[in-house]
């Protein structure tokens, strides 16, 4: 087995390369002087089971790029089995159409990664569950619940908690993670005026007094979790946290969760810090790279990998 890392997110790659006692294959990826990506794998790969780990963040066009391009060098270096790992796969909101003539992006950039020669992909808290259907290959959607939930029992054990979804659409999620914790559940019942712009509207369930946990897959923006944070605070709540699997905090959101009512905002590291991001003071991150190890392992030794989550 070897692990390739793109330059996305260097040090989760490290993290997991550590996890496995796997040494980070030799390779140089970098730009020519009109940008162009340029892959040299500096070790034999012939007959390998290769993982390439990159998430698809912010440059997400240049790290897509990236991507496909060590997938292609891999091919034609003769590895036996190429596996996409993709922590934070970008694009995944464009799952469909919004409107007429627009695109499904989603659907495409798994047809890049398939044609390109990938053979198998892994990825974590996909933001649409049937965008694995988009793939010609298996695809593993990992979930980041069991990080997510172990940070929770080790930092609130024993108090009132109440988990708390920002939206109808993430239901499910926070319903699955309350279930495990054995908390009562509420909703927050927002209408959207226009792309990155959120109202929040009514808050269903009692959280006054209770110590609220907001449970997300993506933030960007940050203003629907504020909104939330916010809302909450104003219906009685007596502290209000955040968890979030990938933290894309483009523009000003991290301004913007510095501000809020939010006394933490948690994300994992599928998606490298910024530093603004390291440097905010209510911002925590908790890693992901054992959990991405340990699937890595479970596929490069053909074992089950939904296991992980029982």
């Amino acid at each position: 087995m070897k692990l390739l890392a793109g330059n996305s997110n260097y040090p989760l790659a490290e993290e997991i390369s550590d996890y496995l006692d796997i040494p980070l294959t030799k390779a140089s990826v970098r730009r020519f002087a009109d940008m162009e990506v340029f892959v040299e794998i500096q070790e034999n790969v012939r007959g390998q089971d290769v993982f390439i780990i990159q998430s698809t963040s912010y440059p997400a066009n240049d790290n897509l790029m990236e991507l496909l391009i060590c997938i292609d060098a891999l091919a034609r270096a003769s590895a036996r089995r190429i596996t996409a790992v993709l922590p934070y796969f970008g694009y995944a909101r464009q799952d469909r159409k919004p409107g007429p003539r627009t695109p499904i992006s989603a659907k495409l950039v798994a047809n890049l990664i398939t044609t390109a020669g990938a053979g198998r992909v892994l990825t974590l808290d996909l933001h649409a569950g049937q965008i694995q259907g988009f793939f010609d290959i298996p695809t593993d959607n990992l979930f980041g619940a069991p990080v997510i939930l172990r940070d929770i029992q080790d930092r609130f054990n024993g108090e009132d908690l109440m988990i708390v979804s920002p939206d109808v659409g993430g239901v499910v999620r926070a319903r699955a993670l309350a279930r495990r914790l054995g908390v009562d559940l509420a909703i927050v019942d927002k209408r959207r005026e226009r792309a990155g712009i959120s109202e929040v509207m009514n808050i269903i369930g009692d959280v006054n007094g209770r110590t609220c946990i907001l449970v997300d897959d993506i933030v960007d923006s940050a203003g629907t979790l504020c909104n939330a944070a916010q809302a909450l605070v104003d219906k009685g709540a007596h502290e209000v946290y955040a968890y979030v699997t990938h933290g894309v905090l483009s523009g000003g959101a991290v301004a913007r969760v510095r501000e809020s009512a939010l006394k933490n905002l948690v994300i994992t590291n599928s998606i490298q810090a910024t530093e603004a991001v390291r440097d905010c003071p209510n911002i925590r991150h908790i890693t992901i790279a054992p959990l991405i190890g340990e699937a890595i392992r479970r596929i490069a030794e053909e074992e089950s990998v939904s296991s992980l989550f029982d």
